[in-house]
């Protein structure tokens, strides 16, 4: 039996934050980053918006970059405290996935964080609060998903946490909040988004549930994104949608060695964290590469959809051209290497880092097995640019 799970409410379009107004609780903690939603006016927007609603609010605030294990667990214990019947979290991909994982600790105490790396294994949610995320970044779509990236600092590695418990119950998907992305965050987010979707699509849990959403992610993507990326407003709200359609597909198809990757090599290396949407955009036409010889066909149905011609090779080779087109013109690096990984430090650590890859959660449902010496390769392919042809 298979499962398809969506948030219950999604209230999305300029000015959808509104919704506030009308939420129906009576305490709410609002889970937020590094400040920018309070620059822009965002949060007091909501604290009004929930004060009209009658709904007492407090802050946790300060979530940073690629949230920590230790952050977590300071943010459950600010819940504990404050028992809210409202878990609402505002912000980039961290805020959100950070309040996922803080909402597990704060309905149960008792359990560890080791419990929760193993997929699908959270208890039942809900027994003290429900969820809302408010996203401001167009990438991660962590407001319709049922996972979660959380970080250990001293190993060095991202846990991709997966359960269906966690996905909201309500997203409010405003463009309002996208307006304020920098180029570079919006060049790094819509790459996210376009990964996530051919990524589902590719999946060997594909369905006719999520073929439809990831096709049309993909599209919005490509028409979308460059304009996003040079200010255009408009393309902006479309890909605040493109990315939760994207979201919504990989949900339920789940992801590939594209995120294995990036969740392992992120906070891997001394010369500073490769931001996740980045580290995506550089890896995808290697896997492409790599998945090809798997599910050629699957590749070539995305590459026609998007008006790309001639046999299945010649199209697989040309999506991956038009993937590397876009990085260029979104100044994302086209290796590790031109990222500025140190050689000698990415030598002395692809193998560890190549097993722990095929270990990660979204190895399982790529549609192309991965060995960890594959995968080193692969990785090696991915530092010098070279083709990958076993």
């Amino acid at each position: 039996m298979n499962r398809f799970t969506l948030p219950r409410d999604l209230y999305y379009g300029k000015h959808s934050l509104e919704f506030l107004k009308e939420l129906k609780g009576k305490k709410a903690i609002l889970v937020l980053g590094g400040g920018s939603m309070k620059r822009f006016g965002f949060v007091d927007k909501v604290l009004s918006y929930l004060k009209e609603a009658g709904i007492e609010t407090t802050l946790f605030e300060n979530v940073e970059p690629d949230p920590s294990v230790e952050t977590v667990m300071k943010g459950a214990a600010a819940m504990r405290e404050f028992n809210p019947d409202w878990i609402i979290a505002m912000g980039g991909g961290s805020p959100i996935d950070a309040a996922k994982a803080m909402w597990a600790f704060y309905e149960y105490p008792d359990t560890t964080f080791e419990d929760l790396i193993t997929p699908f294994n959270f208890p039942t949610l809900r027994t003290k609060a429900k969820f809302l995320a408010i996203p401001s970044t167009s990438g991660t779509a962590t407001e319709v998903t049922a996972f979660s990236v959380i970080t250990d600092y001293e190993k060095g590695i991202k846990y991709p946490l997966a359960d269906f418990n966690i996905t909201p119950d309500i997203a409010i998907v405003d463009p309002d909040l996208a307006e304020t992305m920098p180029p570079k965050l919006t060049a790094h987010t819509g790459m996210d988004a376009l990964t996530h979707a051919i990524e589902a699509y590719v999946s060997t849990l594909h369905s006719p549930f999520t073929d439809p959403l990831a096709l049309k992610a993909i599209h919005m993507v490509f028409e979308y994104l460059n304009d996003s990326y040079n200010g255009d407003m408009n393309a902006r709200e479309q890909m605040h949608y493109a990315q939760c359609l994207a979201g919504m597909a990989f949900s339920n198809a789940l992801l590939g060695i594209v995120h294995s990757m990036a969740h392992k090599t992120g906070a891997a290396f001394s010369t500073g964290h490769i931001p996740h949407g980045c580290a995506n955009a550089i890896y995808l036409p290697y896997v492409i590469q790599y998945n090809a010889k798997n599910t050629k066909e699957r590749y070539a149905e995305i590459a026609r959809s998007v008006g790309i011609t001639g046999s299945d090779d010649e199209c697989v080779d040309l999506l991956c051209e038009k993937i590397n087109d876009y990085n260029k013109k979104l100044n994302i690096p086209a290796t590790l290497k031109e990222f500025g990984i140190v050689e000698e430090e990415f030598l002395s650590k692809v193998d560890e880092i190549a097993k722990l890859a095929v270990d990660d959660a979204c190895t399982g449902s790529n549609p192309r097995p991965i060995t960890p010496e594959q995968m080193a390769e692969l990785l090696k392919c991915t530092y010098y640019g070279t083709k990958v042809d076993f």
